[in-house]
């Protein structure tokens, strides 16, 4: 096997539909996930949904949010430094104040969210683009739930 080659493993298998079984549930969570991206940047929301995805070990989601960020123009480089963007320069204050701030929520109990991230958030965003902001971040989080307890898969690509 040369080391561009890698084996093929299946994914687990799919434990449970949600939009077949509860669907009313999963309409209030698509219109939970529009309402929350109102307001926001497309380039930020989706470098928000990749890390908090990361963090949650979510492959659906990252799957899907990367490549929606780097339709909507994001940098591959980016994308895959998010773990370590605190080690780069290629964040702008405003992004770095969203990715601490998406930490702090996703990872709630190790240490809720420190004022400090609160308020350099505060500081980088309107109160209304904050509050849509903590939306963002929230959706994601639930929509992370619901792709690692269902066992959703991303697709498989070509090429």
């Amino acid at each position: 096997m040369t080391t561009t080659e890698h084996p093929t493993v299946s994914a687990p298998e799919q434990r449970i539909s949600l939009p077949d079984l509860a669907p009313e549930f999963y309409r209030a969570m698509a219109g939970l996930e529009r309402a929350s991206r109102k307001g926001v940047d497309p380039v930020l929301a989706e470098l928000v949904k990749v890390h908090a995805s990361m963090l949650n070990g979510c492959a659906f989601c990252i799957d899907m949010h990367s490549t929606d960020a780097v339709k909507n123009g994001e940098q591959h480089h980016r994308l895959l430094s998010l773990p370590a963007w605190r080690e780069t320069s290629w964040f702008t204050a405003k992004e770095r104040a969203a990715l601490a701030l998406t930490e702090s929520i996703t990872l709630l109990t190790q240490g809720h969210v420190p004022d400090a991230v609160y308020d350099e958030a505060a500081a980088r965003f309107e109160q209304t683009e904050l509050a849509q902001l903590i939306t963002l971040i929230v959706t994601i989080n639930a929509w992370n739930r619901i792709g690692v307890t269902s066992r959703l898969s991303p697709a498989v690509k070509e090429g």
